[in-house]
């Protein structure tokens, strides 16, 4: 291993900890967040309302996140995310215990906040290894997820009778534990602080905004985790209502999980070997055959190969749109173009979770499935009409060196 890579080895390790310990916390809150809110409001068909809040306090906080962490850096905003988090996941466990739905979906909200500054973690690896290490920084860190994958769904089923008879409530006192060890952890990462440069100059979003490759990358991020929410936020759900138990939708989440993170080890490699945009193009066939195996059945088998196979999608597609991105904005510029795609993300997700909830209740699982197909055929196109026009060169020339 090279001196280079000596240098930011250690802190790439750090962070995808960090990212598994907020891979546990989010698998904590998919395991139990519906199944709460099934358990106490009175409209049912309104489960799902807490986790669509939580992807709408992310995509609210999307841009602000990018701005904080412009001023006061990277660690800081870890830190203020971990905060939040923990007094959603308090909140949640208050509406448990006093059957009170509106408190679960304030807590809801809250934990989307702060998970609006954690996904910032992908950018942070960008920023600390050289240009082209970066796919292999961003597939790197959300290895961390694998962790997240294999501790999960164990943890989640130990935790949430911690605090019996109140069911579920020991799920969210698990969080705000996961939290908390990751802020520790931040204590020990050097994450490069802004500089002078990041605080003023650049092109106008609208600007950045017109190229081609920039388009196709926000895009197919707000696709791959649209679609991805779409499915994976009322599974468990699903898979009660079919009769599966709580152990079931576990392990099909936890397989879901594997799915998106454990290609991370080789992700950025075929990236670098096959290009960005053919690796985007695959995950987008890949959730197609997800499609096609969820809406075939209902059996636990149907479940484990959609949703694993949705997973594997996933991180083709989100991690191809990711590299894609970095390569659309300058220093100056790179706050509020992160921004502009995280808000367009995360906002499509919260949309496309409450729909989920609804379509689940009102039509059945394979509407579920059905309503992903439109999107995913829109981003297969738009990445076709990318290699048509010349795979995907930004249009930035003229602006600073991009980092």
């Amino acid at each position: 291993m090279s001196n280079g890579k000596r240098a930011f080895k250690p802190q790439l390790v750090l962070l995808g900890t960090c990212w598994a310990l907020h891979g546990i916390s989010n698998l904590l809150l998919v395991s139990v967040i519906v199944l709460s809110g099934h358990m106490i409001a009175e409209n049912k068909a309104f489960a799902a309302l807490p986790v669509a809040l939580q992807w709408s306090g992310n995509a609210i906080m999307a841009a602000p996140a990018s701005f904080y962490m412009r001023r006061f850096g990277r660690r800081v905003g870890f830190w203020t995310a971990g905060l939040i988090i923990g007094t959603g996941a308090s909140l949640a466990i208050l509406a448990l215990y006093q059957g009170q739905f509106i408190w679960l979906c304030v807590g809801g909200f809250l934990i989307g906040t702060g998970n609006a500054f954690n996904w910032y973690y992908r950018f942070a690896a960008a920023e600390v290894v050289p240009d082209h290490y970066k796919s292999r920084a961003i597939s790197f860190v959300l290895a961390g997820g694998v962790v997240a994958a294999l501790i999960g769904p164990s943890l989640a089923d130990f935790s949430k009778d911690l605090l019996a008879p109140i069911n579920f409530a020991g799920a969210f006192a698990a969080m705000i534990v996961a939290n908390a060890i990751s802020a520790t952890i931040l204590l020990f990462i050097r994450i490069p602080q802004p500089q002078a440069e990041e605080l003023r100059g650049g092109r106008p979003i609208g600007q950045i905004a017109r190229q081609p490759a920039f388009i196709v990358a926000v895009v197919g991020g707000a696709a791959a985790y649209g679609v991805m929410v779409l499915m994976m936020s009322v599974t468990p759900l699903a898979m009660m209502l079919h009769k599966h138990t709580f152990s079931d939708a576990t392990f099909v989440i936890q397989w879901h999980v594997l799915g998106m993170y454990v290609p991370s080890f080789f992700t950025g490699h075929l990236i670098r070997k096959l290009g960005t945009l053919n690796i985007m193009l695959v995950g987008t066939v890949m959730i197609v055959v997800c499609i096609v195996v969820g809406y075939d059945g209902t059996s636990l088998t149907h479940f484990w190969v959609a949703l694993a196979t949705l997973g594997v999608g996933w991180n083709f597609l989100f991690i191809g749109a990711t590299t894609l991105l970095t390569e659309t904005y300058s220093v100056s510029e790179r706050a509020k173009t992160q921004a502009f795609n995280e808000a367009v993300i995360f906002t499509t997700v919260g949309v496309s979770t409450f729909f989920s909830g609804t379509l689940l209740h009102e039509v059945g699982w394979r509407a579920v499935n059905l309503a992903a197909l439109p999107a995913i055929v829109i981003v297969a196109s738009a990445i076709l009409w990318l290699m048509v026009r010349g795979a995907g060169k930004p249009s930035n020339a003229g602006a600073e060196p991009r980092t």
